[in-house]
């Protein structure tokens, strides 16, 4: 049986340590893609937020080659921090002082090895309160500079203008990501809009049924993969011009 896996020259997958240890020392960013295994309804399957890592990432590394910024990408970090999604079977989760943890090392290691700095590329909001902990602990520690960049944050502004408020988990966006990238993904007779069963102002939710029937937001069938690859080429150059201008700022 033969296993395959899509490496690029840029992926620290494809190298020997001898390779790794030229390509970490030269290179100006070790990249670490952030995702998740978890619920995205019944439409999607529980890696989409793998997925998104997986392939905006790639996306950046290539796009930085165009401007003379080398990149070397770190194998995608599967599981994240998805306690509240725990209901739903399929989903496994690490609890958030564990992921803390593991992304710390993860930088340790990249630290020891000769890495000056270090972009967690994020695609799951879950993971958004202890990948910050940990790029505090990292730069602390061990003298790495640590981006941490949220993805969605740099597509906010077109995703918001296209789809309105509810176009997240599951929803109008990601499924536009995945038909993007894996159409073949898609369960296409269950894309249906989302039932939103309560919308809290002030309350923190428990678990993500309190909030939804089916497990998403948004609309589905309202997926538009052209306009989303529009939107990763923007994004993509956004996090560049952001990475590109803190490395000017004194440290």
């Amino acid at each position: 049986m033969t296993v395959s896996l899509d490496y690029d020259e840029y992926d620290l997958g494809s190298m020997t340590w001898e390779d790794a240890e030229t390509a970490i020392e030269e290179a100006d960013f070790a990249v670490v893609p952030l995702g998740s295994v978890e619920q995205h309804s019944l439409h999607l399957p529980v890696t989409v937020d793998t997925l998104r890592a997986e392939n905006l990432s790639r996306e950046l590394v290539e796009a930085a080659a165009d401007r003379d910024c080398s990149m070397v990408r770190l194998p995608t970090l599967p599981y994240g921090y998805s306690e509240h999604h725990m209901n739903y079977p399929g989903t496994v989760t690490l609890m958030a002082d564990t992921y803390q943890s593991v992304l710390e090392e993860i930088g340790e290691s990249m630290a020891a090895h000769g890495a000056d700095r270090l972009v967690f590329v994020n695609c799951h909001g879950g993971n958004r309160s202890p990948m910050k902990l940990a790029a505090d602990r990292i730069q602390r520690d061990h003298g790495v500079e640590v981006y941490p960049v949220h993805w969605t944050d740099y597509a906010r502004d077109q995703l918001e203008e296209e789809f309105g408020d509810e176009w997240g988990h599951a929803g109008d966006h990601e499924i536009s990501v995945v038909e993007l990238f894996h159409p073949d993904l898609v369960r296409e007779e269950k894309k249906e809009p989302q039932t939103r069963k309560a919308k809290y102002e002030a309350r923190q939710f428990a678990y993500f049924d309190d909030l939804t029937e089916q497990g998403g937001w948004g609309d589905p069938t309202n997926a538009d993969p052209e306009f989303v690859e529009e939107v990763v080429a923007d994004a993509t150059e956004r996090i560049l011009d952001a990475i590109e201008s803190d490395m000017d700022e004194p440290s």
